[in-house]
């Protein structure tokens, strides 16, 4: 009763358009669902998000949901989730892609996901990781456990879109630590994150994970800029 009432005074509308939402929507519109710049990344094997990574580090899998443009309706999307709290726009995007991701052959033997982590200053600051109700969606979908303890953010560095080439590539090796028993040895981690530019943020993930012996790693993003 409480929920009808609040959304009486104040109606839910599109994080995509801003329009009222109807009854049977749910975060965004029927026609921006439909409009949605989707990759169709999971129906090919060698993508352009797991091209991201040849020649830096070994991939088992590396996907994105859709496409990011700047000004679009996904960077409005992502903008919402990460700096507005709209938490349930993660949420939504995993339920959607996890039904593209079930039958991936890739991704049959995952054993953990783990989102990518946030320093602990942003953590106080913004009060949760934009990437975790996307991990807790394909986590439910996908029956596959999140493990949150095992890749920790030791540097708050700076956004690494608004860096240089330089300044992505000093200390790659150094923003990540991992911290694991015997019992995550030869596990196939598979990390998310929520958008894939440069894929700097992911290898340094990797790179950490890969410590770990008989890792192996997949990866799976809500968007990816593209030009």
């Amino acid at each position: 009763m409480l929920k009808n009432l609040v959304n009486l005074f104040f109606p839910p509308v599109c994080s995509g358009c801003h329009s009222f939402l109807m009854t049977n929507e749910t975060v965004i519109c029927t026609k921006c669902r439909h409009d949605l710049p989707q990759t169709n990344h999971h129906i090919h094997t060698e993508n352009e998000a797991f091209k991201k990574f040849y020649g830096r580090i070994p991939v088992i899998h590396a996907s994105a949901f859709l496409y990011f443009h700047k000004k679009g309706m996904v960077q409005e999307l992502i903008h919402n989730l990460k700096y507005r709290g709209h938490q349930e726009i993660g949420t939504q995007l995993g339920y959607w892609y996890a039904e593209d991701l079930k039958n991936n052959p890739a991704l049959k033997n995952v054993d953990t996901i783990i989102p990518v982590p946030i320093h602990k200053k942003r953590w106080r600051k913004r009060g949760y990781n934009q990437v975790d109700t996307f991990a807790e969606a394909l986590s439910n979908e996908l029956n596959i456990p999140i493990a949150k303890e095992i890749l920790i953010r030791t540097i708050d560095s700076k956004t690494q879109s608004k860096k240089n080439l330089l300044g992505r590539t000093e200390g790659i090796n150094h923003v990540f630590d991992v911290r694991f028993s015997e019992k995550e040895h030869n596990k196939h981690f598979l990390l998310l994150d929520d958008v894939l530019t440069t894929g700097t943020t992911l290898e340094s993930c990797s790179r950490a994970l890969l410590e770990i012996p008989g890792a192996q790693i997949s990866i799976v993003c809500m968007a990816m800029a593209h030009s």
